[in-house]
């Protein structure tokens, strides 16, 4: 496994943790739908959330959330227009982003209502 994979699987991974923690269930993880990947689908109560998880070792080249870029955003909306439809979410719909930078210390930052198109 190559060093960025490990990095994003174990970045998936502690966002997975976080929002269990959070009171959120997991639906789905590395949903895909065509070309189109989202990394982690949650629910709490009435609301859906699809969650985008980027993480870097350092912020040496820029902040985790900053590497969310238009077509990224794009496919997200398509996947998640696809996911609702076929499961028939009738509830809340948000986009976030979870920041993880590993280092010394972990830094975890959840930015909710992150992504809009």
């Amino acid at each position: 496994m190559s060093d960025t994979i490990e990095t994003g699987s174990k970045g998936e991974n502690m966002a997975a943790e976080y929002l269990l923690k959070k009171g959120f269930d997991i639906v789905a993880r590395n949903y895909r739908h065509k070309h189109a990947e989202i990394d982690l689908i949650v629910k709490r109560d009435d609301w859906l959330l699809f969650v985008e998880v980027k993480t870097r070792s350092s912020a040496h080249y820029g902040e985790p959330e900053d590497f969310v870029d238009d077509l990224k955003v794009r496919k997200m909306y398509e996947a998640a227009g696809e996911f609702i439809f076929s499961t028939d979410w009738q509830g809340h719909v948000r986009f976030d982003i979870i920041s993880i930078k590993l280092g010394v210390e972990v830094e975890i930052v959840h930015f909710e209502d992150a992504i809009f198109y």
